[in-house]
């Protein structure tokens, strides 16, 4: 696979979200790419400039492509500016329209987008490194506070709902692991939460398994892969009834799913940790893999370039 990514490309910063960047002009570069790599498929992995210039290249040459639908960004886009939600789902669907297929991770999600127009939805689900988060001994130097350790990892950022986690009353020590705009704003409102900034690696797996139990309070996300790391480091969830948690818990025991977030962790404090590994272990990165290729729409060769079979190195323009 050959991902093409925002840092061949001169780019600015995302209004609102620094962090990300968004390509400026990328066509011309980006049809010269897919020329040079002469690949046998093209998935489109977001909604932004680079997957609209891959977008705009496939359609002009009548070229089959994937896309992935990954973030709710209509309720995040409303969550920020009060645009109303139908108009920015409007755009999404036009964009998604000409896609072979467009792989959602959930039923959940496949039901909404197909009771908004969406057509040739496929599933990909979602897998988790069980080797790097895993369960063991909590480091009681990292989390040196009261305990419960109630956990939190993710964008700090107004669509995530984190609020409603902060403002929970709960024993122990609140901690958030991760970075976005509101940073500064809820450190400022809730000085008693440990903020520690974002993690990665194995410094981010030691986080998760020295923690007691994992608050999910997103109300938006379309899976939620903090979910499978937290129940892989053997972490209890706790989270809302909403598509996303729902999905990558249904039934099983591994976490408390309830429309009031603070009864949900204290019935979540109670779980076994096993249940939570066992249940992160059903979500495998040879399936997520082996059903992203089978969603993949090669290129007839006498249409593009020469495609083996099966197609070995599509393009990713994730932007």
């Amino acid at each position: 696979m050959i991902a093409v990514t925002p840092e061949q490309f001169k780019s600015v910063p995302c209004p609102t979200y620094p962090e990300i960047r968004l390509s400026l002009l990328p066509g011309r570069k980006m049809a010269k790419l897919i020329e040079s790599h002469q690949p046998c498929a093209i998935h489109i992995a977001t909604e932004g400039p680079l997957g609209l210039a891959g977008r705009r290249y496939c359609v002009k040459r009548k070229l089959p492509f994937t896309t992935a639908y990954h973030t709710r960004f209509p309720e995040y886009i409303h969550a920020r500016s009060n645009i109303p939600v139908g108009l920015t789902y409007k755009l999404i669907r036009w964009f998604h329209k000409p896609a072979s297929a467009v792989m959602v991770a959930t039923q959940s999600i496949e039901d909404d987008l197909k009771a908004r127009g969406f057509k040739n939805i496929r599933r990909w689900t979602r897998g988790v490194d069980t080797t790097l988060f895993h369960p063991g001994l909590k480091d009681d130097a990292l989390y040196p506070w009261l305990r419960p350790i109630s956990l939190y990892v993710g964008r700090v950022a107004v669509e995530k709902n984190i609020e409603s986690f902060l403002a929970l009353d709960l024993s122990g020590t609140k901690v958030v692991v991760g970075d976005g705009p509101q940073m500064e704003q809820l450190k400022a409102r809730y000085p008693q939460v440990k903020f520690l900034g974002a993690k990665i690696g194995e410094d981010l797996a030691n986080h998760y398994r020295s923690a007691d139990l994992f608050v999910f309070p997103s109300r938006t996300d379309t899976f939620g892969l903090v979910l499978l790391e937290a129940m892989a480091s053997g972490l209890p969830v706790a989270a809302y009834p909403v598509a996303g948690p729902l999905d990558v818990l249904g039934d099983s025991p591994a976490g408390c799913l309830d429309e009031d977030l603070g009864k949900a962790a204290l019935t979540a404090l109670s779980i076994e940790p096993g249940l939570c590994r066992t249940h992160a272990l059903g979500f495998s990165w040879e399936v997520s893999a082996r059903q992203f290729l089978a969603n993949l729409d090669p290129f007839d060769s006498g249409l593009a370039f020469a495609c083996p079979t099966p197609p070995e190195k599509p393009v990713l323009a994730p932007l």
